[in-house]
Order: C-alpha cells, then structure tokens, then sequence
C-alpha cells in the first residue's frame, strides 16, 4: 500500500537531493526515510532516485512519479481547506511569495493589522523574485504571491490590487532635477541607474524608455543591486537617476528629487497571483482586501495610467 507519508518523502528528496537534509526537513532519521522510500520503489518495482549521482537525481521515471506525488499531496490537503473554508474559518497556514522592489513598502502597511485580526493564521512570508513565485506557486510550495502582472501565465490565476505611478528619482545636481519636463526618451542614457537582472521592475523600466545593454557597457562604474533603497543611496552619494514605484517614494530619503514623466503617466501594475486550484478563497478575499485598504485609494484607480508591461 502506497502512503501519503512515502509520497512526502520521495517530494523532499527530490527538492533537497539529499536523503540527510530531505529527512531533517521531514522530521524523521535518514534510516527511517531512506527505508520508507525502498519500500514504495519495491512496491513499484521501479528504481525513483538515482542514488550512484551526487546531488541525488530522480530516475526518468522516477521525475514522472514525483510530479503525480506532488499532486496527490496537493490534493490529500485539499480537503481539510474545503472544509475550513465552508465553515468560514480563518485558520490554518498562509504562505505568501512577494518580489524585492514591493516587500520593504507594501508588507509594513498591512501585515501586522491582517496578522492580528486573524491570530488563528499562521503566516509565512519569503522574498523572492517574479519567475521564483510563479514555479513555487506551480509546484504548490506557496498559497499565494504578490507581484507585478498582468503575467498571462497558464495555471496561474491574477488579482490586480493596485497601480502605482513609476516615477523618476533625481539626484539635486543633475540637469534633470531643475528641468520643468522629463520625458521617458530622455532617461535612457549612462546616467539611469538599474536593479540587478531577475527583476522585473528592472525590465519595466528598460521596456518604458527603451534602454540598450550598450549603455552599460559604457559606464566606467557598474552597479546594480536588488535592493531599491540601496539603488537611492547610489544615486543620492555618486549622482545620476533612477526609477521607482510611487510607494517606494513615500518614505525615500530627501536628498534626491522625485517627477513625473511629461509624456506618459506609466504604471506598475500590482496584483495577488495564485494556483487556479486554490481553496483558499476566504482567506485569500480578506486580504486582497487587506492590502487594497492599506494603500493610498488613488492607487486602486487603473485609469491613472498606462501600464508598463515586463512581459
């Protein structure tokens, strides 16, 4: 007989490649592991993992066995969220996945009220990047994600929440600072400092003013970093430009100088992303809500702008 606990094992293995570290996350010693997972390959008369390799691998089969693993899991919880979410309960675990250029301005806005409206929920929450949220997401190792959308991805449901205004950030001594007007074409020069690659904020704002890799390769000091506020400290010591999202600009330090573009008022579209099999709808409803009430009520309005896609 094939056991949910053998399953769960199999999944660890294959997400750690290796028996040590997969059993200590499992909360079980390696003998113990190691035999459950014998047992399930005796039971299949299949070999899963390839143990002759270092990191540990799974088999052809094996690969196919895990996949249908994580969905038996996926659907054995399932259950218990059906039923929670009948009764109405706000209880049990939320997991939430939010991009660098969003977590430092929007989580202090809403987390502690949610958290503590609902104590019953045990929260957990990762930073990581857009294409990371949208694989954990698919391998159902998150509930729910905050990021940049319209995404357009297959298995994957969006809720738009807010639109913040992308907008430039000046250092005082740059022409730029004293200008009446700025527009998008203007900025793509040596000048306009980046986040790293990997973000998607990054490839918005190569995407809003057309930016070439030439211009990187042009700068006798590169920089780039996932962190805005570190970028704003760049620009505030070394000079230059840079972009932010408009709720980044509500706390920034006052040395540089934030304006609008006088061509396009572009926005960042920013939405809760989660499985299209996800039963946690009630859960998921309050706090969409949550974090629809803790931004400025300007940002709910789509028609401020126009968007900015990433891709």
């Amino acid at each position: 007989m094939i056991t949910l606990q053998q399953l769960e094992y199999i999944v660890a293995v294959d997400k750690y490649r290796h028996f040590v570290t997969a059993s200590e996350h499992c909360f079980v010693t390696q003998p113990t592991l190691s035999m459950q997972i014998k047992k399930l390959e005796d039971r299949l008369n299949v070999v899963i993992f390839d143990r002759s390799k270092q990191p540990i691998v799974p088999t052809i089969i094996g690969a196919k066995i895990i996949e249908q693993a994580k969905e038996v899991l996926y659907q054995s919880r399932k259950i218990n969220e059906i039923i929670k979410d009948e009764e109405n309960s706000i209880s049990g675990d939320l997991s939430i996945g939010i991009i660098p250029s969003l977590a430092p301005y929007l989580l202090p806005k809403f987390i502690g009220n949610f958290s503590k409206k609902y104590p019953q929920l045990n929260i957990s929450i990762n930073e990581m990047l857009s294409e990371d949220i949208i694989n954990t997401l698919k391998n159902d190792e998150i509930d729910v994600g905050l990021l940049v959308t319209p995404l357009n991805e297959k298995g994957i449901f969006e809720t738009p929440l807010f639109y913040e205004e992308i907008l430039l950030y000046v250092n005082p001594n740059h022409p730029f600072a004293k200008a009446k007007e700025v527009f998008t074409y203007e900025i793509a020069t040596e000048k306009l400092w980046l986040m790293s690659e990997g973000n998607c904020f990054r490839t918005q704002v190569i995407n809003l003013c057309d930016y070439s890799s030439k211009l990187e390769e042009s700068k006798h000091f590169k920089f780039e970093s996932g962190s805005l506020e570190t970028i704003v400290n760049i620009v505030n010591y070394e000079g230059g430009y840079t972009l932010l999202p408009e709720l980044a600009t509500i706390d920034v330090s006052k040395k540089g100088i934030v304006k609008s573009f006088a061509n396009i008022k572009p926005l960042r579209e920013v939405g809760m992303v989660t499985s299209r099999t996800n039963v946690k709808s009630k859960i998921l409803e309050l706090f969409a809500e949550e974090i629809k009430t803790s931004v400025p009520q300007n940002l709910l309005d789509a028609n401020n702008g126009k968007i900015v896609y990433w891709r």
